[in-house]
């Protein structure tokens, strides 16, 4: 049994090029050993778990706590105030079952399906606000600016009734927290976030709506069953998750088919096929790198390697996801795949709430895409994307295309490229 796996010989993750394409390095790392005692930009220690099965196992370990009084050294995640850390993320078992059980009326399948002709209806504003730009000669477009980031922020604002003009600025002062260019700017937008959530708690108590935040208001007045620091942190969530993964799964997904003009082909050509391929797209091209991290609260081993309490475990869910030990060819971006689990949205008590509306959210958005823009195509070469340079995701910060708009006219698969590489 060993405690440590540092090997000058092996990649440093969260440096230079990595950013851009991490699952080298993360294949490396898995193939070398089952646990990496690394440090983060910050240079903070942490144990990184590569593999599938270890990765899957310590999703729904009782030993690894997500609650930071857990935490001994190493990272801890964000300093948040109180108004915004009393969130799911951070609490266990039996705390955490009761704040679900209040928020998981706003997304049973019922309700997700009610909201179905509201994200139609957004998506085709959005599409229509495209073509207009394009018809005055707008080309090529920023597909993340003008479409992928707008979309949920449209969806999950009206499920909590956010007013339209706060919408952007929440969404980019997240943005800028978890992928900040100077560390000072975490705590700036941390402040904004704060402010504006509390406010808006107020707003919302004052004059109730028909919408998710009122309802939890009401349950936090009426029944005391949330603390105020709960509420807010439960606002916080899931205006954060509902817009941030979604914008950058549209966009990852889009950027995606786009590199494999075969199975967009087909896609295309029977749209029956986007189910399928937005479950590969959760495996293959999830912007989340890690799990929320975790503390022992005993000594735990993965793969023999012993990881001692209260120091900080990263469970690598985009190195799991690439594990050939699970998934056959795995680098290989196939919507066909019989094996669809994947741990992108969770798993046991942490398995995501709003995950029926995601992946609602991003099967419409791109078969309007699709649909409205037969012949998109990338404006830029595939290298000189930019990326967030965040260990917590691998999103684009931006996906210039050229488009055509041709709505009314019935569309017709694209011939796949003679030898199109699979990956």
């Amino acid at each position: 049994m060993t405690d440590r796996t540092e090997s000058p010989a092996l990649p440093q993750p969260f440096t230079g090029s990595f950013f851009a394409d991490p699952y080298p390095a993360y294949a490396r790392l898995r193939e070398a050993a089952p646990v990496h005692r690394i440090a983060l930009p910050d240079g903070s220690p942490v144990w990184l778990v590569t593999r599938e099965a270890d990765v899957r196992a310590g999703i729904t370990d009782p030993r690894l706590s997500v609650n930071k009084d857990r935490s001994g050294v190493g990272y801890k995640g964000f300093s948040l105030p109180p108004a915004l850390d009393a969130n799911l993320l951070n609490i266990d078992p039996e705390d955490h079952l009761r704040l679900r059980r209040l928020v998981s009326k706003g997304f049973t399948p019922r309700r997700v399906e009610d909201l179905r002709g509201c994200v139609q209806a957004a998506a085709d504003r959005l599409a229509d606000k495209l073509a207009a730009g394009l018809a005055d000669g707008e080309d090529p477009v920023d597909i993340v600016a003008a479409f992928a980031n707008p979309l949920p922020l449209v969806v999950i604002g009206d499920l909590l009734g956010v007013p339209e003009a706060d919408r952007r600025p929440f969404s980019e002062r997240v943005g800028t927290m978890l992928a900040p260019e100077h560390p000072g700017q975490i705590v700036e937008a941390v402040d904004h976030i704060h402010r504006f959530l509390v406010d808006l708690v107020a707003a919302r108590r004052a004059a109730p709506g028909d919408d998710l935040l009122s309802a939890l208001i009401a349950a936090r007045d009426d029944g005391d069953r949330l603390s105020e620091d709960e509420l807010v942190s439960l606002a916080f969530l899931i205006l954060m998750a509902g817009s941030e993964n979604a914008q950058h799964l549209i966009s990852g997904g889009l950027l995606t088919l786009l590199n494999h003009p075969g199975q967009l082909a087909e896609v295309r050509a029977d749209p029956g096929l986007l189910p399928a391929a937005v479950e590969e797209l959760l495996r293959y091209a999830h912007p989340n790198q890690m799990a929320i991290r975790r503390f022992p609260t005993e000594p735990v081993e993965f793969g023999g390697v012993r990881i001692p309490v209260g120091d900080t475990v990263l469970l690598c869910l985009a190195s799991a996801h690439r594990d050939p030990a699970r998934y056959p060819d795995p680098d290989r971006f196939d919507i066909h795949r019989a094996d669809k689990a994947h741990l992108a949205l969770g798993q046991g008590i942490h398995y995501c709430l709003g995950a029926p509306l995601a992946r609602m959210e991003i099967q419409i958005a791109l078969e309007t895409l699709l649909r409205r823009f037969p012949r998109l195509e990338l404006a830029v070469p595939a290298d000189r994307l930019r990326w967030r340079t965040s260990f917590r995701s691998h999103a684009l910060r931006e996906l210039p295309v050229t488009v055509r708009a041709t709505p009314e006219q019935p569309e017709q698969p694209e011939t796949p490229k003679t030898g199109e590489a699979a990956r």
